[in-house]
């Protein structure tokens, strides 16, 4: 077992959409990048859906989701993992990120989106109690993983979904 901890967000003041990964991988923490696994549909998801490249370099791409006012982060600050997998979370480890300080400096955001069961899960038990009411009457949905753990749903189907978040 390891203890782990997440990145910082990215994101700036104007923000309208907020994605909530649960806690990097194994990849993305040895790269101390966001969805670095090469088989990660995420990056690709955003080029289909916003232009952003996923062949850019890393900062480049963070910039692009920036510019098109969505921030990215994670619900854990940190946890104690063994492996990659969502499941491999030991839940009595869990320390969520502070969102009540992201959305007093993110006053734009109109709607958070999960990237998968486990951000949504561990949103809805570690932090949504915490929030005040603005914050926690915030709009959310959770859509599919963009994990290749998640390899029930096609790549056309996961972005099918993911289209949601375009407002």
């Amino acid at each position: 077992m390891s203890f782990i901890q997440s990145f910082p967000p990215i994101s700036d003041n104007n923000a309208r959409i907020l994605i909530l990964g649960s806690m990097p991988g194994k990849a993305s923490l040895r790269a101390q990048q966001y969805y670095a696994h090469p088989r990660n549909a995420f990056w690709p998801i955003m080029e289909r859906l916003f232009g952003i490249d996923a062949g850019l370099p890393y900062a480049l791409r963070c910039s692009g989701l920036v510019e098109h006012r969505i921030a990215l982060w994670d619900v854990l600050e940190a946890c104690t993992r063994s492996g990659s997998l969502d499941s491999d979370i030991v839940e009595s480890s869990i320390v969520p990120n502070d969102f009540a300080s992201f959305f007093d400096r993110h006053g734009q955001i109109g709607a958070v989106y999960f990237n998968g069961a486990k951000a949504e899960a561990s949103y809805l038990k570690h932090v949504l109690p915490q929030l005040s009411k603005s914050h926690s009457s915030l709009p959310n949905a959770r859509l599919p993983s963009t994990s290749p753990a998640n390899a029930s749903l096609s790549f056309a189907d996961k972005l099918e979904q993911w289209r949601r978040i375009l407002v």
